[in-house]
């Protein structure tokens, strides 16, 4: 067995204005530095159910995205956030992924996924869409895991340079649901403050200060987020994977480093090795560099790589 790779064609369809970070040529970049990379389980990312959105959003949101989604040119959500005439089908393949995803690890058919789809997820709030997302694809996946397949301990990892306000939105009040977040505080979207604990103080923020880099962030996880994680024995491993914590990228002041994103994969595997048999499920969020996140994806795949044989 080897780690799957979600992916879709129709994703390069969410085109955004000229000049905006969240391009297609994002993906565009992660799958050329993903070609030469051996032994992946190429999968097409299926679309979703209106069901699977509705696991973690209401009817009305999806009326909302539906009604807005336009037959020609973009239409503005909100100042960062639009739609054009494919957004709306390529966010779909996004939730398809990752639901496809669970099915496949938590059935044993693969080790481990890596999702590489747009738009991304982590901002989305139950009827907000913002910060470039439309639906909490990783939320999803964890509502997907606990209703339908039963778990009772799902972790969600969010290493994205901004916080995942819309998955702590999302899933606040699900107490079989363990999320942290790491990132650069203060910076948008403002939230991510630890006094944000959620229903069941299952809501976990570690914010890090601007210009720090990859000791600050090893040392966070080392002392606080792997021991907790470790604690907690989840049944799924959830990756909210953002490379925009690079030195390089343009939206924020954090200075990870590409071998930064390795070490942190390597330590979310090694406690699913411990706890869940090896699974874990990585979903794109952010990395607007495109060199940095091309090179960090494909250093982040690789440890997926290692321990899915």
């Amino acid at each position: 067995m080897t780690t799957a790779l979600y992916s879709h064609a129709e994703c390069l369809n969410h085109v955004t204005p000229e000049g905006h970070p969240e391009q297609v040529a994002r993906l565009s970049s992660i799958m050329q530095a993903l070609e030469d990379v051996t032994g992946l389980d190429r999968r097409d990312a299926p679309d979703c159910s209106d069901a699977d959105i509705l696991l973690c959003h209401p009817q009305a949101h999806l009326d909302q995205m539906t009604a807005q989604s336009p037959t020609a040119g973009l239409a503005m959500l909100d100042a960062d956030t639009h739609m054009s005439a494919g957004s709306l089908g390529a966010a779909r393949r996004a939730v398809g992924a990752n639901i496809a995803a669970v099915d496949a690890v938590l059935s044993g058919e693969v080790p481990n996924a890596f999702i590489a789809t747009r738009p991304p997820g982590h901002h989305a709030e139950q009827e907000t869409p913002m910060g470039f997302c439309l639906f909490g694809n990783v939320a999803i996946a964890a509502r997907h895991a606990i209703k339908r397949h039963g778990l009772d301990r799902v972790t969600i990892v969010d290493f994205d340079v901004h916080h995942g306000n819309g998955t702590q939105a999302l899933l606040w009040n699900e107490p079989k649901v363990q999320f942290f977040s790491s990132h650069q505080s203060p910076l948008w979207p403002g939230s991510g403050h630890p006094h944000e604990t959620g229903g069941h103080n299952n809501i976990f923020n570690h914010p890090l200060p601007p210009q720090s880099g990859g000791y600050e962030m090893q040392s966070l996880y080392e002392d606080d987020i792997l021991p907790a994680i470790d604690r907690y024995k989840p049944q799924l491993i959830l990756i909210s994977a953002g490379f925009d914590a690079h030195t390089a990228d343009p939206l924020a002041q954090l200075n990870w480093e590409t071998d930064d994103f390795a070490w942190i994969t390597r330590q979310l595997c090694d406690l699913a090795s411990r706890h869940c048999n090896g699974r874990v499920i990585s979903t794109l969020e952010g990395g607007y560099d495109l060199k940095a996140l091309a090179e960090s994806v494909a250093a982040h795949v690789k440890v997926l790589q290692e321990f899915s044989t």
